[in-house]
């Protein structure tokens, strides 16, 4: 994650093999993201899901996706209202869901949930590598993060319906 700030943020060309800083942030968001799927993959498929995974990976995606999504804004890629829903969510997510975990409850991702962050990764992808880059792919992310709001604002009414039935008497 700090990776991906510094070479997105600064005014620096990383010339990695001649390749510029949208691609390369591109590359290490993707790598990042395909990680931190492969890595739910693999402990499903093993069936070594635990309760602290559950917990902690949605906290490392926000993290990944917050800063990401906050170097986007400081670029002038993404909208800074747009992106304050989308964290604004992943604040009240959290706390929904650590309120019931301390009431005994385990509020697992959601299929909502997995398909906001799959078009977050997609609206990322598409806004770091259209930022002063191929025009379609900012064009395509600026669709992307209405997507993103959208299902940010949907995935958290599900997550708040799923959080007050476990709060029920």
């Amino acid at each position: 994650m700090p990776l991906l700030v510094v070479v997105l943020l600064t005014k620096v060309e990383w010339p990695v093999m001649g390749v510029s800083s949208q691609v390369l942030g591109a590359a290490i968001f993707a790598v990042a993201s395909l990680t931190d799927w492969l890595d739910g993959y693999v402990a499903r498929r093993r069936k070594q899901v635990t309760t602290i995974g559950k917990l902690m990976d949605p906290i490392a995606d926000k993290l990944l996706t917050a800063a990401a999504f906050i170097s986007l804004v400081q670029m002038g890629a993404a909208a800074a209202w747009m992106v304050a829903v989308v964290i604004g969510r992943e604040f009240a997510v959290t706390a929904l869901r650590s309120l019931a975990y301390a009431r005994g409850n385990v509020i697992a991702s959601s299929s909502l949930g997995k398909a906001k962050m799959a078009s977050q990764v997609v609206a990322i992808l598409l806004l770091i590598l259209g930022h002063n880059g191929y025009r379609p792919f900012f064009v395509l992310g600026q669709v992307a993060m209405w997507v993103v709001v959208a299902t940010s604002v949907v995935s958290a009414v599900d997550y708040y319906r799923r959080y007050a039935r476990t709060a029920a008497p």
